[in-house]
């Protein structure tokens, strides 16, 4: 008896169950995040320079006199103000050189004293004809030479005066101390180098270009900039100087590559790589992990923009590179391609395009 309502109930069950589900609604689908970039020039067609980050701006700063340097007030990496004392020579010198020129000041004041009151007792003896005109002449040059040599020996004391500020070496503007060449006890001549300045504001790039190939170079070129601290990013720069003559032991010649973009996030000293494309067209590059086949034929993965939704796009490509493979036809500079597990997508599938880091992306093309 038992045994056939167990043999009943379990069938009723089973039907009840499949009812269930057949009523139920579907379970929203979850759309799946993919990591996706944009195709790069490729480097088999660029030329790749070692740089480093600099400042647009580097003065080198030094006395305007020469001395023995009493104080160095700054070390290299601090930053400075304008006008921010950064060292100091001895000002012994300048200083009994100051007090003999306010000497001489002071003499030629007496002086000028003195022959001026002689030359007024002139003027009134030459009025009432006691004295000729000449010696009345000259009395009026004594003065008037004494006068002159007032406003010379005050000159002198102004030369001096200044000589004596020039002792202290001040910061011609905002930066940072790149460079120091002297230290304390260091007797250094006027002009000499004691310290660059990197100036704050714009950031540049030095590289050093190979004199075989420096002719393919020229000022305003367009050229691609890669940080060591951002490998994944490239930013657009132009070649702004090249130096005209080649280093002595290098055989090279330095180039400046100014950012085209306005804020880079450059520091000083970080190491960096200018690619420089060779003439003619440059083939486009993608990583190896976002391109598949299918009965040899290759595609990849293209995000739509505006519904952020999966198109399968055949490409033409060339020769494999150890991370990258060039892609002749099929993809704009501007498309944004799934850049791993393209195996288990398909045409038409909604994602949700995020970067390396996890964050989510803004799928605008490159203009």
């Amino acid at each position: 008896m038992f045994r056939q309502i167990l043999s009943a109930a379990i069938p009723a069950s089973l039907i009840a169950l499949l009812a269930a589900c057949g009523n139920g609604e579907q379970a929203a689908q979850s759309i799946r995040p993919v990591m996706v970039v944009q195709p790069q020039p490729a480097a088999e067609s660029m030329d790749t320079y070692p740089g480093e980050v600099r400042a647009r701006l580097e003065p080198e700063l030094a006395f305007r006199i020469g001395g023995k340097v009493a104080k160095r007030l700054v070390e290299v990496g601090q930053r400075v103000k304008k006008d921010q004392p950064l060292a100091e020579l001895d000002p012994q010198d300048v200083r009994l050189q100051l007090e003999a020129t306010r000497a001489q000041v002071a003499a030629a004041e007496a002086n000028l004293r003195l022959v001026r009151a002689e030359r007024d007792r002139y003027q009134k003896l030459q009025e009432r004809n006691l004295v000729s005109r000449s010696q009345y002449d000259n009395a009026e040059n004594l003065y008037r030479s004494g006068e002159a040599r007032l406003k010379q020996i005050k000159a002198e004391f102004n030369v001096a005066d200044n000589q004596a500020g020039y002792a202290v070496l001040r910061a011609s503007q905002d930066g940072v101390i790149a460079r120091r060449m002297v230290e304390v006890g260091q007797v250094v001549a006027a002009g000499q180098t004691v310290f660059t300045l990197a100036a704050d504001g714009e950031r540049e790039v030095l590289i050093n270009l190979p004199e075989q190939a420096f002719e393919r170079f020229k000022v305003g070129q367009t050229v691609a900039v890669e940080l060591w601290s951002q490998p994944d990013r490239r930013f657009p720069g132009r070649i702004r100087e090249m130096s005209p003559a080649a280093d002595a032991q290098s055989r090279t010649f330095a180039a400046r590559v100014a950012f085209s973009e306005g804020e880079v996030p450059a520091e000083l000293g970080q190491s960096a790589r200018v690619f420089i494309a060779h003439d003619g067209e440059v083939p486009l590059a993608v990583p190896l992990s976002a391109l598949t086949a299918e009965q040899g034929r290759p595609y990849v993965w293209v995000v739509d923009p505006q519904d952020s939704t999966l198109k399968r796009t055949p490409v033409r490509i060339g020769a494999y590179g150890e991370k990258l493979v060039p892609v002749l036809e099929g993809l704009q500079a501007g498309d944004w391609l799934v850049a791993a597990g393209v195996q288990m997508l398909r045409e038409g599938q909604q994602v949700r395009p995020v970067d390396r880091d996890n964050r989510a992306v803004k799928l605008v093309a490159k203009e």
